[in-house]
């Protein structure tokens, strides 16, 4: 993370939080309302790391939670959607960094329940909680310096472990390629993923947060950036990473290379074509 100098005052996330309870009836659930502010609270709140971060540095994330169930205990069933954004550097705009979904989380919330940070005691709801904010904290890092999200993936590891020992669904292992929490923190782990990792740090950092300086020099890092995931991608196993990547920056990709000239828009084209052949409409516009 690239802290500025002058008076630091904020937390690392800045998190919005929605929750759609249009499944859930009954009078007896009506203090559900507040539960966007009692999370947006607890992720905000919270010092996830040493470090201090000015305002704009925070951590723009969202989080979409869809309840889905509960029964007589006030265990409720939910799917979620979290997306996370980083500051793109010399500029006001943001970019897209992250798109998750989990569609099982289970949770106990009765009326007037306290969300309390403990990182070494399982909880169904803010564990949860803090296995995404070390994931968010973990991608953010990594975009700051190789590898540099290492320890927040870690930290991950260790809520999932937790999870995992407890016995509650949605913290399992799973045997092969699971998009889910346990295919996840795998893959984030494991040094075979180690090279699009640090491609990651050279595509925002040499690259994105260069743009404004000198397009064809950070045009040119994102080119590399991008050849190290194509190779990356050949000798792993796994896709997850790679999807969870193109997913949230295709477009952007595609809108930092549109102005290039016709040698490198058509060089982009084709390796992104080979690398992310699910998104080869979008990556058309390149040819025009």
């Amino acid at each position: 993370m690239i802290l500025s100098s002058g008076k630091i005052t904020a937390q690392e996330f800045n998190c919005s939080v929605t929750v759609n309870d249009r499944q859930i009836s009954g009078s007896t659930y009506d203090y559900i309302s507040e539960l966007p502010g009692e999370i947006e609270s607890y992720l905000n709140g919270y010092r996830w790391t040493n470090d201090r971060y000015q305002d704009f540095e925070r951590i723009g994330c969202n989080m979409q939670v869809v309840l889905t169930g509960v029964d007589s205990n006030f265990n409720f069933t939910a799917e979620v959607v979290i997306t996370m954004r980083r500051p793109i550097y010399n500029t006001n705009q943001q970019s897209l960094k992250l798109v998750l979904s989990d569609n099982n989380w289970r949770f106990n919330y009765p009326r007037n329940k306290n969300l309390i940070h403990d990182d070494m005691q399982f909880d169904d709801m803010t564990s949860f909680l803090d296995f995404y904010a070390y994931i968010m904290l973990g991608f953010d890092y990594d975009s700051f310096s190789e590898l540099g999200g290492s320890q927040y993936f870690s930290s991950a590891q260790s809520v999932f472990e937790l999870g995992q020992n407890s016995g509650v669904q949605g913290w399992g292992r799973s045997i092969g390629a699971q998009r889910n929490r346990f295919g996840l923190i795998t893959d984030l782990m494991n040094p075979a993923y180690e090279e699009l990792r640090k491609a990651v740090y050279r595509y925002h950092r040499l690259g994105l947060d260069q743009f404004t300086i000198d397009p064809d020099i950070a045009r040119n890092q994102i080119m590399t950036a991008l050849d190290a995931i194509r190779e990356n991608k050949r000798v792993t196993t796994n896709n997850y990473l790679f999807d969870i990547f193109f997913s949230s920056k295709y477009t952007e990709i595609v809108a930092l290379f549109r102005d290039a000239d016709v040698e490198t828009r058509l060089g982009a084209y084709n390796l992104l074509r080979d690398v992310d052949p699910a998104h080869s409409s979008e990556y058309e516009r390149l040819q025009n």
